[in-house]
């Protein structure tokens, strides 16, 4: 199958690393962004019990991190342009 990706999401990809080729699902690059927050999430509340980041700006760090993952928040089928 041949997928072909709105220019603004490819643009959100790169921020990531992700340059997908025509084959690539969306659901793979889906899960890979979603992989990367989860990563950045978890080391992120590891901070917070290591005492490297305060509790009071737990709440801001989450959002700023969700903000560089607004991708996310899309369903995948608006990723691609429509025939």
């Amino acid at each position: 199958m041949s997928y072909k990706y709105r220019e603004a999401f490819l643009n959100e990809f790169s921020r990531h690393g992700i340059v997908p080729r025509g084959n690539t699902p969306p659901e793979l690059i889906h899960e890979f962004i979603n992989s990367l927050y989860l990563f950045e999430i978890r080391a992120l509340k590891r901070r917070v019990l290591d005492g490297a980041v305060a509790k009071p700006d737990y709440a801001r760090q989450v959002e700023s991190l969700r903000n560089r993952y607004p991708v996310l928040a899309v369903p995948v089928r608006l990723w691609l342009e429509s025939e």
